[in-house]
């Protein structure tokens, strides 16, 4: 190595120390924040929230932060679907013979009963029964049901749940829905919103009615409620 070169790699060595000394290294992550103070001096960064980290992050609201009272409101999600398929087959046969014969038989001539013998032979009867049913059903049902009432907390149970209930009629012109739930739920299945699933709830008792033209128009007579429930033919 000669004296230029050597002179060329002292002098990078002596600037490479000078900003060493003068140049600080990055923070490894980008979600670090530092603070400075009121003197001007930079102080550990923040610790990480998921408010200040997630870009879903929603506030809770105010209402949902307060415990659950009596008489306070909850909007009940009802979501009921059942679906059955049943199939059924029965059949019965019956075959059956008999015979009879007289072989004894009674006279009277008047005055006295006594035996009367078959001078023709004894009077003979012979028969045979056969029946054979078969009867083969299936039955498919499906049925939904899906709306959202609100509901009032009328008490709440030592363990903490919620006993709830809700009453709703919708009068329109002669049209009259009925609507009516009952039922316990467990105060954490209550979301932020201060929603809870029909599913979620125990005791669960729905009742919903209709009224007016409209049902009239679909109702069974009194002759056909008679008719299937007791089926005479």
């Amino acid at each position: 190595m000669n004296l230029y070169s050597s002179i060329w790699s002292l002098a990078l060595l002596a600037g490479l120390a000078t900003l060493a000394a003068e140049v600080r290294a990055q923070s490894g992550s980008l979600l670090n924040q530092s603070m400075v103070d009121q003197n001007g001096q930079v102080v550990a960064g923040t610790p990480l929230t998921l408010e200040r980290t997630s870009f879903l992050y929603q506030p809770v609201p105010p209402e949902a932060q307060r415990e659950v009272r009596p008489n306070d409101i909850i909007t009940v999600l009802v979501d009921y679907r059942t679906v059955m398929n049943s199939d059924g087959m029965a059949q019965v046969r019956k075959t059956g013979n008999f015979n009879a014969a007289l072989v004894e038989w009674l006279g009277f001539d008047g005055k006295d009963i006594f035996a009367a013998p078959q001078t023709r032979g004894d009077p003979t009867i012979g028969g045979q029964l056969n029946s054979n049913m078969r009867a083969q059903t299936q039955l498919d049902t499906a049925d939904a049901l899906i709306f959202r009432i609100a509901a009032t907390v009328v008490d709440i149970r030592p363990n903490g749940n919620l006993v709830i209930e809700a009453h709703r009629r919708v009068t329109n012109n002669e049209e009259v829905w009925l609507q009516s739930l009952t039922g316990v739920v467990a105060r954490q299945f209550v979301m932020p919103d201060r929603t809870v699933r029909s599913d979620h709830i125990a005791e669960l008792t729905i009742d919903k009615r209709e009224m007016g033209q409209v049902r009239d128009s679909m109702s069974r007579g009194w002759i056909g409620k008679w008719y299937g429930k007791y089926k005479p033919f």
